[in-house]
């Protein structure tokens, strides 16, 4: 199959990636995801334990699949929501909710490889499924994952998301990527909450981003003083990451913040309505937390320290 066609076709589509690796166990992670499961390290999130050796072999998930192709999309504003006299939403939240976008994208790679040759068996997974993103990213020579455990690209940073496709057909794969954080340490000094203390291991019940968006309870006590007014989501571990002064701000209209978005400051947001959230958050990421729970984070925030 005709590897740089596909490429082309990806990067035409908005892809700021695209990489390749042969389907074969994650051997290399195995004792490592096995104690994260046994040792419930994954906090309430009990979907990364179901399906755990699927999410080490793909060829579970997909039988026959004979490569893995991942691509990457860029996320990083062209203009940031001023955090002056303000509430901190993720970067990655501004706009429409990314997986629809990278879905889209998927499939019509999908269809476009259909072209190269109609009986080519594809799925496709984009926070979906047993399938470990990051991992994949960093065997198709993406990036690699940093030790704030996010995949980091040399040239590109870490602000983008990821998707997945198997398919049946052998395709050469690429190099995989290698570790280049080296000496640096900025990232695990830069969380407030102590949740990289640990390089390239993630304490999720002290992550900002989990507390803020996947956790059903509320911000422990010792841990509101840290959120540092992130009220959806935490960029810190990106944002002092030197990779990232290479980060290039996306052109996708739609992961744009609303105009009414970036007018927000500290008044608005605690005075926030119901109808006003959803206007502000339809087709977001952000909507999926709900109004009550995002009204939650914000008083967090305004906790004495």
């Amino acid at each position: 199959m005709d590897k740089a066609s596909i490429i082309k076709r990806a990067l035409e589509l908005g892809f700021s990636r695209c990489g390749f690796a042969r389907c074969e166990p994650l051997e290399e992670i195995r004792g490592f995801y096995s104690d994260f499961v046994t040792e419930k390290r994954f906090a309430g999130m009990q979907y990364m334990e179901r399906y755990a050796p699927q999410r080490l072999d793909p060829d579970l998930v997909m039988p026959g699949a004979k490569t893995v192709i991942s691509v990457a999309m860029n996320y990083f504003p062209p203009v940031l929501i001023p955090d002056e006299d303000n509430y901190i939403i993720a970067k990655y939240a501004y706009g429409r909710d990314y997986h629809h976008l990278m879905r889209e994208g998927l499939d019509s790679l999908s269809g476009f490889i259909r072209t190269l040759n109609p009986a080519v068996r594809l799925r496709a997974f984009v926070d979906s499924g047993p399938i470990l993103e990051k991992a994949w990213a960093q065997r198709c020579g993406i990036g690699w994952q940093g030790k704030n455990t996010l995949v980091i690209n040399k040239s590109d940073g870490s602000f983008f998301f990821i998707g997945i496709l198997l398919t049946d057909q052998e395709i050469e794969p690429d190099e995989p990527e290698t570790e280049h954080c080296g000496d640096c340490d900025r990232c695990t000094r830069a969380c407030p909450a102590g949740a990289l203390d640990v390089p390239w291991q993630l304490d999720i019940p002290r992550c900002i981003s989990y507390l803020t968006i996947e956790s059903r309870a509320e911000v422990p006590e010792d841990l509101k003083n840290r959120l540092g007014d992130r009220i959806y989501g935490c960029d810190i571990c990106q944002d002092v990451c030197p990779y990232n002064r290479f980060a290039r701000a996306h052109d996708v209209t739609t992961f744009l913040p609303k105009e009414e978005l970036l007018k927000m400051r500290r008044k608005d947001w605690i005075s926030l309505t119901e109808t006003e959230f959803v206007s502000l958050f339809d087709g977001t990421p952000v909507k999926r937390v709900g109004y009550n729970r995002f009204i939650q984070n914000i008083r967090a925030n305004q906790t004495p320290s």
